[in-house]
């Protein structure tokens, strides 16, 4: 009885120690609506997700390109995204690290990796700066 219990106990402490906070569910759900919003078409949608002055950047070539919210809201609304069947759909979000009202995520999509970081503008999360890279073909 006494290890029944003891076992509880542990497996309630290794639950709580993993639930997502509330923060972490809305920055969980930002970068989910970035993604998915890529792969369905959906403007509105990656609008609600991103800070009207972010910056999304690639180094490549020695040079760095980089497009704003309005550029890629633009991608998104042309269907860019669509052109992914959905099982090869991948969006894997790892929050790395939460501090204050900031936080880094890295996404991987089915072509590439997205490192973001995010702030807290009253009760959102908003995207603020992406950095990514392509992952070899």
């Amino acid at each position: 009885m006494r290890r029944t219990f003891t076992l509880a106990i542990l497996l309630l402490l290794a639950t709580a120690a993993f639930a997502e906070t509330p923060d972490e569910a809305k920055i969980r759900r930002a970068a989910l609506d970035y993604a998915e919003s890529w792969y369905a078409g959906d403007a509105d949608q990656m609008r609600r997700a991103l800070h009207p002055d972010l910056a999304k950047r690639i180094a490549r070539n020695g040079t760095l390109d980089q497009m704003n919210a309005e550029k890629l809201i633009a991608g998104v609304g042309a269907g860019h995204g669509k052109k992914t069947p959905p099982e090869r759909q991948l969006k894997n979000v790892k929050i790395l690290d939460v501090f204050g009202n900031t936080a880094s995520v890295r996404l991987e999509m089915s072509g590439w990796i997205d490192y973001m970081h995010l702030a807290k503008f009253g009760e959102e999360w908003k995207i603020v700066n992406v950095l990514w890279e392509l992952k070899p073909r």
